[in-house]
């Protein structure tokens, strides 16, 4: 079984929301000094399922991911874990792509890289949290999509995955070649291991650009993306606090009781 993986590097999560900034100007995130990008979260769920499938049933892993700067060391992170090659696809045609645009590229990538069983993506990314990738790839590839998985089981020359409701869950059985989107509730990431770390390291990582997967630039030019981002602003935060007083405890008491009745809260 060959497992393709399409990984995204976003920025930390974890840094201190003082130094998250946005240029209103550009409408785009100015990535904080000194902090490197991440494996988007969901995404290292999508390579622990990939890692899954790969201890009871034996595959390769190839991951994907799509970037400048430091997208290597998201590649590499994946290939600690247990991934087994890795790509990444760094071409300045491919920056501040909307989903259309990426899905089209990732696309492209895995065409060149031929033969595969499965592709996994995360079920969104942790930073624009659009969604939409896994579902446009899988419709550029010509392959069924099965979304929000939860389980992956290899079954009978196909997949059963358990695909997460509302209320529950959904098993859904699938052939390969297919691509699923992966869901948190697929379990917490492996650490890397020693061996693992070193390895990565030591692995060389090729860069392929928009000519080696034979890119049409009118798919990728800025008036042809599908989407529009109208503006972008970090949210404000307003916080009130009213005290509620009274002669003693039990009156405040029942003036809060009132107020929450008011407001619709009990």
């Amino acid at each position: 079984m060959h497992i393709i993986v399409c990984v995204k590097q976003i920025p930390d999560p974890e840094i201190p929301s003082a130094k998250f900034k946005i240029d209103p100007a550009t409408k785009k995130v100015v990535p904080p000094a000194g902090v490197p990008p991440v494996i988007s979260v969901f995404d290292e769920r999508a390579v622990e399922a990939a890692c899954q499938l790969k201890d009871k049933n034996g595959a390769k892993i190839t991951v994907i991911s799509m970037g400048q700067g430091k997208v290597a060391d998201v590649v590499k992170h994946a290939l600690s874990m247990g991934a087994d090659d890795g790509i990444t696809l760094q071409d300045s045609a491919f920056d501040n792509l909307d989903s259309y645009g990426t899905a089209h590229v990732l696309s492209k990538a895995i065409q060149k890289i031929g033969e595969y069983d499965l592709v996994l993506c995360g079920r969104q990314a942790a930073d624009w949290d659009s969604g939409q990738v896994g579902s446009i790839l899988a419709e550029m590839l010509g392959i069924p999509v099965v979304t929000i998985a939860r389980n992956i089981q290899a079954a009978d020359g196909g997949l059963r995955v358990e695909r997460v409701l509302k209320d529950g869950y959904e098993v859904v059985q699938a052939p390969m070649p297919c691509l699923v989107t992966v869901s948190n509730e697929v379990g917490l990431p492996r650490l890397p291991t020693g061996m693992g770390i070193i390895t990565a390291t030591r692995k060389k990582i090729p860069a392929w650009t928009a000519q080696d997967i034979e890119i049409d630039p009118a798919q990728v030019a800025p008036e042809g993306a599908h989407t529009e981002i109208v503006k972008l602003s970090v949210p404000i935060r307003d916080v009130q606090c009213e005290i509620v007083t009274g002669k003693d405890a039990g009156e405040a008491a029942v003036e809060l009781a009132v107020r929450l009745r008011a407001a619709n809260i009990i």
